[in-house]
């Protein structure tokens, strides 16, 4: 666990926040679904209504929606309120409401992710106090928090994105990034990997398949970029690799299991019901790999399906691939809740 926070810079306030936040799983889908509302609702609350006309937006606002990026803000500027332009409470409120939002280790990768830029902050030097760090995340909210009516949850900044569509029940995190910079770094003498069992569980299947299979898996050639990152919404490649059809009940297991990674951001009760989802095509899915099988060196990998797009891509541009990581999750037939609100 991270024990650093977006909320202050002791880890005792990182744990205040994780015990005010309720991260223990709600008892029932209507109970999350009022949990979520009640929690946007009192982060609105501690506003002014200043703060509110910049936080809020239209559900139909389509350039908001999609403005998310995996860049700096210097470089793709956010709407939104800014988690620096907060006060104390207001930004605990704006936690509690992310954190009622995710699982419990949804909300602490995200942190981590959160704290990796801070990290990167403060290596960085003056040169990476306007570009990096955990004041410059952004949160916004697209319609009318409503335990019925369609609404959105966004949150994001550098290697961060988080699209969340609210309809009833149903909690929708597609197409949402994650990424990391560093991907590994030290917080009181303890290793932090935001993305680690992304990468772990990785090569652990790839090095499952036999030679055969691993044979179909690699790709003949070089992937070193997200293919559908940002600015790719509504695109489509075909499917690569090998399909799951043709692996063993250990290696879907597995295969499951990295989904997770993705699936298991949001909370417990939406993330149980995509996973089903998932297993359902599990037959019509796709594992692709670029790069070497050792764990340790720097690869792609893409599992893609048909409500599933999942990529990992290590950056080649400067310094240690492996050290600065983005992936991408995405259904393509219900990114931002299409499926359910039409559009």
């Amino acid at each position: 666990m991270v024990k650093t926070t977006l909320l202050g810079s002791s880890k005792h306030s990182f744990l205040a926040a994780v015990l005010c936040c309720g991260l223990a799983p709600a008892q029932s889908s209507l109970s999350v679904n009022s949990k979520i509302v009640a929690s946007a609702n009192g982060f609105l609350s501690s506003l002014d209504e200043g703060q509110r006309s910049k936080v809020l937006f239209d559900f139909n606002d389509s350039e908001q929606r999609t403005k998310w990026s995996n860049l700096p803000t210097t470089m793709v500027p956010r709407a939104g309120l800014k988690m620096g332009d907060l006060s104390e409470p207001q930004r605990k409120a704006a936690m509690g409401l992310l954190a009622a939002t995710l699982s419990k280790r949804g909300y602490e990768k995200v942190l981590a992710i959160v704290e990796g830029d801070e990290a990167l902050r403060v290596a960085s030097g003056a040169r990476g106090s306007s570009m990096f760090g955990r004041d410059l995340f952004y949160i916004s909210i697209l319609g009318k928090p409503s335990v019925k009516d369609p609404w959105m949850l966004q949150f994001g900044g550098h290697h961060l994105a988080l699209n969340i569509t609210m309809v009833g029940l149903d909690g929708i995190l597609t197409p949402s990034l994650t990424a990391a910079q560093p991907a590994k770094y030290t917080v009181d003498g303890k290793t932090v990997r935001p993305l680690g069992a992304e990468n772990d569980k990785a090569f652990a299947l790839i090095n499952a398949l036999d030679e055969g299979e691993r044979r179909q898996a690699i790709l003949n050639y070089k992937v070193a970029d997200l293919v559908l990152g940002p600015g790719q919404d509504g695109k489509m490649i075909q499917p690569e690799g090998i399909k799951c059809s043709a692996m063993n009940a250990s290696q879907r297991a597995m295969l499951l299991d990295l989904v997770g990674e993705w699936a298991g951001i949001i909370h417990e009760q939406a993330a149980v019901a995509r996973m089903a989802e998932i297993k359902a095509n599990l037959s019509e899915t796709w594992f692709a790999w670029s790069g070497p099988t050792t764990n340790g060196m720097p690869a792609y990998y893409r599992i893609q399906g048909p409500t599933l797009v999942i990529e990992y891509a290590p950056q080649p541009l400067g310094g240690d691939p492996t050290m600065h990581i983005h992936t991408i999750y995405r259904d393509p037939t219900n990114d931002y809740g299409k499926k359910l609100v039409g559009h």
